[in-house]
């Protein structure tokens, strides 16, 4: 059930053809889940967070985490099951009275590195795959040697050879033909290249999908890009910012291309272009933002329009230094641009490591009506959904509370079990999907929040229980 009204005030949000106008407030309030299932799983590590996996995979699940002793587990189940089979991953001792370490322990042991979250993917022949903890770090990567079988998972200390000792940021995926894909930055930030494998399932071997990376910095800068996904239009698109040393505040030129196939690439302008993407192919830049020009890692969000093309949704500095929302959208040969909001608060990131989020899109996607809508979490203004029209015009906002568990942060609205100070209830959100219709899954557990990936100093909280939620939308 929607309630629609009409309101003349709308504050905060800008743009100058529709100041006057009346403003659509759409309620979707009504939305609401039940908890249907818990399952508490094993005692995990707290002294900071960092992100574990969860995949749902046709009638099967597959967890991997870090245990009250930082050890990698993976676990398994059947839909059915009510329990998990866990199984700790080998790690070579760590040395009595080793000093704490930012980064891994070991292979499977994880140190203080935020960066250092675990991922899954299953082939088409049922063959379970998973790397993690690695920031900088040789590749981490174990592929099971039985179907569907966590206990036969075996380590494998390369994948494809070169360009596999300082790896980052690892990502399966599947493409359009359902083949297994494994990419990640190799390097440094501001110092690096983003590197696909393509897996084949007959000799079980890992080739190079491109002979030569799909970004690359020329060792002046590292591209932060977002995963090449397909849109509706049947094409991959993939965005990205540039970085030019590890301080967050170098990021600067949002960026995007397409491709029909991962092989042939096109600027939004439907002119091709060659590979590796660099920062001198001036085609491929959204918004020639600057060097502090206020865009964090992949702080943009992707759309097409009613012609299938591309329109995004970031955040950068107004002239005044404050953080905006913008639209940028394709009209003829050129972008063009929109500022959303007008906030009177300034998000100053910098530095090195994790930081802490002051603001975070939480979508932008194409709504039944044919309206469009970007949501979002400020510091200081709170969640909120601004409504846009096909031309991408804010026209009012929506209310509708945020689902539990639905981002990959933390959840305010559970409180924690544990009593230490600073303990925040976090989650993990499903990398594949629930069979059932109005099903979906989520790993809830207790940590501090990231420390800049180094050591914490002591006290630190005790081990907190890890969970599975099950929850059901209610019709």
């Amino acid at each position: 059930m929607k309630n629609i009204l009409l309101l003349i005030a709308f504050p905060l949000f800008i743009h100058c053809e529709n100041s006057t106008k009346k403003q659509l407030v759409i309620d979707e309030s009504d939305y609401k889940e039940v908890v249907e299932q818990v399952i508490e799983i094993d005692s995990v590590w707290s002294g900071h967070s960092v992100g574990f996996a969860l995949l749902t995979h046709e009638q099967r699940q597959y967890i991997a985490y870090y245990n009250a002793n930082r050890n990698m587990v993976v676990g398994q189940r059947n839909l059915s099951d009510d329990q998990f089979e866990l199984h700790i991953l080998p790690s070579p001792p760590r040395a009595p009275n080793s000093p704490e370490q930012g980064r891994r322990y070991s292979a499977t042991q994880i140190g203080w590195d935020s960066h250092n979250y675990i991922t899954m993917a299953v082939d088409k022949t049922g063959y379970l795959h998973l790397s993690g903890n690695i920031h900088v770090d040789p590749l981490t990567y174990f592929r099971s040697e039985k179907p569907h079988d966590i206990t036969s998972l075996k380590q494998h200390y390369t994948m494809v050879g070169p360009n596999e000792k300082r790896t980052t940021y690892p990502k399966f995926m599947l493409t359009k033909e359902n083949e297994l894909l494994y990419h990640y930055r190799d390097g440094s930030s501001g110092n690096g290249n983003e590197i696909y494998n393509r897996y084949e399932v007959d000799s079980q071997q890992w080739k190079r999908m491109l002979d030569v990376p799909l970004t690359d910095g020329e060792g002046l800068m590292n591209a932060y890009q977002s995963q090449p996904e397909i849109r509706e239009d049947g094409w991959y698109h993939v965005y990205w910012v540039w970085r030019d040393t590890p301080d967050c505040s170098t990021n600067h030129d949002l960026s995007y291309m397409k491709s029909p196939d991962l092989k042939n690439w096109y600027d939004a302008f439907d002119q091709p272009i060659s590979l590796p993407a660099t920062l001198n192919q001036k085609s491929l830049i959204v918004d020639p933002i600057p060097v502090k020009g206020g865009i964090i890692n992949l702080a943009a969000k992707l759309q097409l329009d009613k012609n299938n093309k591309a329109v995004f949704t970031y955040h950068k500095y107004d002239q005044a230094g404050n953080l905006q929302i913008y639209i940028a959208q394709v009209k003829g040969q050129k972008w063009v641009y929109k500022q959303l909001t007008d906030w009177d608060y300034r998000w100053a990131f910098s530095g090195n490591g994790s930081i802490q989020n002051e603001f975070r899109f939480r979508s932008f996607k194409k709504r039944p009506d044919g309206l469009y809508e970007i949501g979002y979490w400020h510091i200081k203004y709170g969640e909120g959904i601004i409504l846009l029209d096909d031309e991408f015009d804010p026209v009012g906002t929506v209310i509708r509370d945020l689902p539990l568990f639905s981002s990959s942060r933390f959840e305010k609205r559970i409180k924690t079990e544990g009593a230490f100070e600073g303990l925040n209830v976090v989650s993990s959100i499903d990398l594949g999907s629930s069979p059932n219709q109005g099903i979906r899954y989520a790993l809830k557990w207790e940590a501090l929040d990231r420390f800049r990936d180094r050591p914490r100093p002591k006290p630190w909280p005790k081990p907190s229980k890890l969970y599975l939620y099950k929850l059901k939308k209610i019709p």
